[in-house]
């Protein structure tokens, strides 16, 4: 049932937090002098890493004009200020300056000299702290900024015209923080951020010149990572399409230099791209975007296509990713994604959602039904309201997530905002047909509290014009009768629309009509009405958010029962009907 934070969980943490502490210090007093020696970064740039992210030239152009807007904040320059000089308005906003993300921003600025403002803002950057800081020298910033510098190629690390000692000083700070994050590669936290730290490493290795000792212990320590990380269906193990992706765009770059040096790559590093390549596939929507779970949103579609066609194989579809935890089906150009696995554990959940159960359904004419989502560019005050369920199309019960998270105080502190009772037990089962698909997936998220627990089943026909779906809350007869039987546990079902779908209501409130952008329509029918529009909010797509509808089916379920009839099953569905054009009025 729900999972409990075990004593020695918080053992581990506080003894990891004491060796990061410690590693800070003793960086703090000894590394300005370690950092004067040591590094050889003499000789021209080898190679540059593929930068497939499409850079923003607008805002290229407001950074050199002294705007940065990151987070979801903005912050400016003004007569003559640097920005290293000033105060950030949010922690997020500290973290994505310092990563340097917005150098392919720069370089593109069309109404500037971008390369030159890069290459400024990075020189100033290396006064200010190009020593020791704990923040900007942490795994997760530091990465990141090593593979944006790397990915910044010639444009920042090459024979630019510019004086020899500039040059040599990025590409000897480069190497610098590289071997500092190989150094404290165990201190880095779980997940992402030591997959990225461990590619970062190596990259260095193989782009700048003699750096034998860093490309085979970063590829040493990469191949150990990947076959940890990267599960037999081609996932990332915190389950988040995005984290996938970025997984595949980092590690393919990585090889691709490899490949030019005539360097071999374990067979752990290779064997991971090719799980990875459908597993991206897998997650993609009929937009070309990702769909919205565990952390991530639409993302860049044109790395995400950019990365697939580079396949020298057609890729092979699937529709069911078990060690994931997620269904796929597709009919008639629509698709639908389901959330059928448990919410990662322990330190890898610090991002994941609690979104059992939840759906995204994507047709020929746009994203019909999604989740909330998350992106980068959103301010912080948004991440905790979308990790919760009712931020995903399921079932929430008694207005509580199906997976809690950790909340404020010193176990917060410690262990970080992670799922403590995530839903467990978390089952699925596949049915293919010549009419159509269905799906199935159950999850006890809910037992607990509430001794009911949650099955939904999901039927798309095979011309992807009729969506049906059935929700329903069920007590295990092994838990025996409920205490009392005259309790009524009130339910919300879910379907939270993207912004650009119109929806309106019926006169009996039993369906609504939903017109996407291209005009088709689409009606929606509940046995489990009345049905309310409510409002949400889409943060999948990029700053700032964007205002939508959700349908909501409110009920109040009874503590006992097979689910096999009203209160406690809902039956719901999307059906096509064809052209509707601007028509967005009433149905009769």
């Amino acid at each position: 049932m729900a999972h409990s934070i075990g004593p020695m969980e918080f053992v581990r943490a506080a003894w990891l937090g004491l060796r990061r502490e410690s590693s800070s210090i003793l960086h703090a007093m000894g590394l300005a002098s370690l950092m004067q020696s040591g590094s050889n970064a003499q000789g021209t740039l080898d190679y540059a890493l593929d930068d497939p992210y499409q850079p923003d030239g607008a805002q290229g152009d407001a950074i050199c004009d002294g705007r940065f807007s990151l987070a979801g904040d903005q912050l400016i320059a003004r007569d003559g200020t640097d920005i290293w000089d000033m105060l950030t308005p949010s922690r997020a906003f500290a973290e994505q300056l310092h990563e340097h993300g917005w150098l392919r921003d720069v370089i593109a600025a069309p109404a500037h000299d971008g390369k030159t403002e890069a290459r400024r803002l990075v020189d100033t950057w290396i006064e200010r702290h190009g020593r020791w800081n704990s923040f900007v020298w942490s795994a997760p910033v530091m990465s990141s900024r090593i593979l944006n510098w790397l990915r910044s190629g010639e444009d920042l690390l090459g024979e630019t015209g510019e004086p020899d000692d500039a040059i040599l000083r990025r590409r000897s700070l480069l190497v610098r923080q590289a071997r500092h994050l190989l150094k404290t590669l165990p201190l880095a936290e779980d997940g992402r951020v030591r997959l990225r730290a461990t590619i970062a490493v190596t990259a260095t290795g193989l782009c700048l010149p003699r750096q034998a000792n860093l490309q085979r212990a970063g590829l040493a320590a990469l191949a150990s990572e990947v076959a940890r990380q990267i599960l037999p269906d081609g996932g990332h193990v915190s389950r988040a399409p995005q984290a996938t992706t970025e997984a595949l765009i980092d590690l393919q770059g990585l090889v691709d230099i490899a490949e030019m040096a005539n360097i071999p790559v374990p067979t752990e590093i290779s064997r991971a791209i090719n799980r990875l390549r459908p597993m991206v596939r897998f997650f993609q929507m009929a937009d070309g975007g990702l769909a919205g779970f565990h952390g991530g949103g639409e993302f860049d579609k044109a790395a995400v296509e950019g990365t697939l066609t580079r396949a020298d194989e057609p890729i092979k579809p699937f529709g069911f990713a078990p060690h994931s935890g997620y269904h796929r089906t597709e009919a008639g150009g629509a698709t639908v994604l389901f959330d059928v696995g448990d919410a990662p554990r322990g330190a890898l959940s610090t991002e994941a959602h609690a979104s059992a159960l939840a759906i995204e359904f994507c047709t020929p004419g746009g994203r019909l039904v999604v989740n909330c989502g998350w992106h980068d560019a959103q301010t912080s005050d948004w991440r905790e309201a979308v990790r919760a369920t009712a931020a995903h199309s399921t079932l929430v019960l008694g207005e509580v997530s199906s997976s809690k998270i950790l909340s404020g105080g010193w176990k917060r502190d410690l262990l970080g905002a992670r799922l403590v009772a995530p839903a467990g037990q978390v089952s699925a089962r596949r049915n293919e047909g010549e009419m159509g698909i269905w799906l199935e997936g159950s999850q006890e998220g809910y037992r607990e509290r509430y001794g009911l627990s949650h099955r939904r089943r999901i039927f798309l026909a095979a011309d992807g014009g009729d969506l049906r779906g059935e929700d329903a809350l069920f007590r295990p007869v092994t838990d025996g009768p409920p205490e009392d039987i005259e309790v009524r546990w009130p339910f919300a079902i879910r379907f939270h629309l993207h912004p650009s779908v119109k929806a309106s209501l019926s006169r009996d409130n039993m369906s609504a009509l939903l017109v996407q952008p291209n005009g088709d329509g689409w009606r929606f029918r509940t046995d489990g009405g009345p049905i309310a529009l409510e409002r949400s909010v889409y943060l999948a797509a990029g700053a700032p958010p964007q205002r939508a509808t959700q349908i909501v089916i409110h009920g109040d379920a009874e503590p006992f029962g097979a689910g096999d009839r009203p209160p406690n099953r809902v039956r719901w569905a999307f059906q096509r009907l064809g052209r509707i054009g601007g028509a967005v009025g009433g149905i009769e």
